[in-house]
């Protein structure tokens, strides 16, 4: 058992008893020494351990703590706006008791401190609900749950995805709890506030396309799929179909990917085989992940039966596949290239409005122009946006 799993199974019991005992109780006082030993075994590894609660799974830095699926306190603190948990420095026992008296109290629904009282406590152990940094942080400052609500970036999200692209290219592995663990916590980004929140990351290095361009893709096809009335299974089926949809590309040498000027007719061939091998590397990780397998194939098919790769007969795609296509040349025309400027948020929808029906399958093509007209306010740039700059009528690559 490793040292986060002994952590997290002792601060449980702690919390368990605690609910049973009076303060002062030996019985209390044992389960919470107990838990602060194993908190302080811990930090001897990792003096900042940060813990995420998503659901059903348990994430420990950027690594899904497999043995801890469905661990049932993991979905008791996410319910109660607990998730995510980190420790910032060294804590002493009283510092210790008091965080767990926090937990058990928001748990139980009792009454909680002051947001002004916590302050005073500068406490070394943070937690809360994640939500996106911006007006509603500042909104929260004011709230009974200020210091409770943890500032969130994409960061980690992002080295995961990198880390999967990296397993997948050098070891021909699929990581799917992680690829799983990053659409979970990307929707509760999504609803980390008292409506919908698209939280859509901007390129700041031409390298870190792939991984950007997934995590953007699975954001807005989440958001569509939940626009269009899907289920919240579907729609969490849906959220690894975009993220996994580009897959193929870890076999696309980046040269070509990256190339900042035409493409020949060699080089376009080539990176036209990403949506097979990425169905490819899909199928051969023997992982539940038909949906996606089938989205890394079709997500470059037009409804007209055009685009790639070309098929003998025209054929009904899945309507994952329908949405996962527009959101994924919505994200690419936004996005700045080395071989073309970004396009304006109005010029793209124009565009992808007047291909519905020919490129676009019509439901879909309409319902994300709705959705992105509707929640324009909704969508969330992370920081470091790239300016928006003129650009020409028609796309150059879509690549």
């Amino acid at each position: 058992m490793s040292d986060p799993v002994r952590f997290l199974n002792a601060f449980a019991q702690a919390l368990a008893t605690m609910s049973l005992y009076s303060t002062g109780h030996p019985a209390r006082e044992r389960a919470i020494d107990a838990a602060y030993t194993q908190l302080d075994a811990l930090q001897r590894d990792n003096p900042h351990p940060q813990f995420s609660f998503l659901g059903d799974e348990v994430v420990y830095g950027r690594t899904a703590l497999r043995e801890m699926k469905d661990w049932e306190w993991g979905a008791r603190l996410s319910n109660a706006g607990i998730q995510r948990l980190e420790v910032a420095d060294v804590v002493d026992r009283a510092e210790y008791e008091g965080f767990l008296e926090e937990v058990l109290a928001r748990l139980t629904l009792s009454v909680i401190d002051s947001a002004e009282a916590r302050h005073a406590q500068r406490s070394n152990i943070k937690f809360g609900a994640i939500g996106i940094r911006g007006e509603t942080e500042a909104r929260r400052e004011h709230s009974a749950l200020a210091t409770a609500t943890l500032a969130y970036t994409l960061g980690e999200e992002v080295d995961a995805i990198q880390w999967v692209h990296n397993e997948v290219a050098s070891n021909g592995e699929l990581p799917l709890l992680e690829a799983e663990s990053v659409v979970r916590s990307l929707s509760v980004a999504m609803h980390g506030d008292s409506q919908m929140v698209l939280p859509l990351l901007q390129l700041k290095d031409f390298d870190q396309y792939t991984t950007t361009h997934s995590i953007n893709v699975s954001v807005l096809t989440m958001g569509l799929a939940e626009y269009m009335g899907l289920g919240a299974r579907e729609v969490r089926a849906y959220g690894v179909a975009g993220l996994l949809h580009d897959l193929g590309k870890v076999r696309i040498p980046k040269d070509i990917l990256n190339k900042p000027g035409k493409l020949t007719d060699e080089e376009r061939m080539i990176i036209q085989q990403h949506p097979v091998h990425g169905a490819r590397i899909i199928f051969a990780s023997n992982k539940p992940l038909e949906l996606a397998a089938v989205v890394a194939y079709e997500h470059h098919i037009m409804i007209n039966g055009q685009g790639y790769p070309q098929v003998q007969y025209c054929r009904n795609c899945h309507s994952a596949s329908h949405l996962v296509h527009v959101c994924d040349v919505y994200d690419a025309l936004r996005t700045k290239r080395p071989y073309r400027d970004a396009w304006e948020s109005e010029k793209t929808l124009a565009y992808i409005e007047e291909r519905a029906g020919t490129e676009f399958e019509p439901e879909a093509a309409r319902s994300f122009v709705g959705m992105m007209r509707k929640w324009d306010k909704r969508v969330s740039p992370m920081p470091d946006a790239v300016e928006e700059v003129a650009v020409p009528s028609v796309p150059t690559d879509s690549r």
